[in-house]
């Protein structure tokens, strides 16, 4: 009976224990969500505007003068992640960069449509929209999924392309942390509520190569725009959403194109650059030895030179 008794004892301190370890968790990981009213007071400014599309208000920035070039950013971003290239292009350049649907102010599409070919057919409304039939563009990781879908799409509206680290080709090696979690029905219930800033963090320190260069302001701005009201529910959609992969679309492609890699991205590999190179007819590789994931704003002053000198045709 003694017996019984000490292995009860045990695992009720057992459960107790355990009970007392995952409110300690939840307790460091809970992040409420941010009301986009509030968050717009931070990170909105004077050249931020509004534009209603079905049933969502695009945050975009039109800054600069001469040739349109539309900025389109990666997953989880928002288009803050170009503010380097904007600084170095805008007196050159018409700039127009958007959050895109489930991320930065802008938030969840009511339809939920994230595949690449979506989201092209939203960038082409949202260009029309404002009334632009002619346009370079340039997107990173998501956004150069994105970018290359439109061109195929729509080849009449685009006049040059860079595409940077982009996405969309089939991938046959295991997906980063972030997307596993997100891909998993257990843990994905649990990001919805449960995001760390530690975890953002870690992301960032995948995605650059000089992780010096990740600073606390960088990772609050990524924490924040995640935790905008329906971002996270959106961040998951999109994580599971399945895209068809269509070789054949990069036939219709007629622009010239760039495309800029980072030598040390983790989250796509460097042979999808040469892929991407063989699979675009008119196109160039330029390869950095000091960037990630994100070039553009690892290194914008590098990359936005190199995108000058090809757009202006040098």
């Amino acid at each position: 009976m003694a017996g019984i008794i000490r292995i009860k004892k045990f695992f009720k301190y057992l459960f107790l224990s355990l009970a007392i370890i995952l409110i300690g968790i939840s307790w460091w990981a809970w992040a409420p969500d941010i009301a986009v009213e509030e968050l717009k007071i931070k990170y909105a400014n004077e050249e931020s505007e509004f534009l209603p599309i079905d049933g969502m208000d695009v945050h975009y920035r039109i800054e600069g003068q001469g040739d349109t070039l539309l900025l389109i950013h990666g997953t989880a971003a928002s288009l803050h992640t170009w503010d380097g290239w904007t600084e170095v292009l805008k007196n050159d350049f018409t700039i127009i960069r958007l959050d895109l649907p489930a991320f930065g102010l802008t938030g969840p599409d009511p339809q939920a449509r994230y595949t690449l070919l979506g989201y092209a057919e939203f960038i082409h409304a949202f260009m029309n929209k404002l009334g632009i039939e002619k346009y370079s563009m340039a997107g990173n990781s998501l956004g150069g999924g994105i970018a290359w879908n439109v061109a195929a799409l729509y080849p009449e509206s685009i006049e040059k392309m860079i595409l940077i680290d982009p996405n969309g080709l089939p991938k046959d090696g295991p997906v980063s942390s972030i997307f596993q979690l997100a891909q998993n029905p257990i843990t994905a219930a649990l990001l919805k509520k449960l995001t760390p800033r530690s975890i953002i963090a870690g992301n960032l320190k995948e995605v650059y190569h000089d992780d010096t260069k990740v600073s606390d302001a960088l990772v609050d701005r990524y924490h924040n725009m995640t935790r905008r009201t329906g971002n996270r529910q959106a961040f998951v959609d999109r994580a599971n959403t399945v895209n068809e992969f269509d070789k054949s679309l990069f036939r219709n492609i007629e622009s010239e194109t760039l495309i800029q890699w980072g030598r040390h991205d983790e989250w796509i590999p460097l042979s999808d650059a040469a892929l991407f190179n063989s699979y675009i007819a008119n196109s160039q590789v330029i390869i950095y030895e000091n960037a990630g994931h994100v070039p553009m704003e690892e290194i914008p002053e590098q990359t936005a030179e190199d995108a000058r000198k090809f757009l202006k045709g040098q």
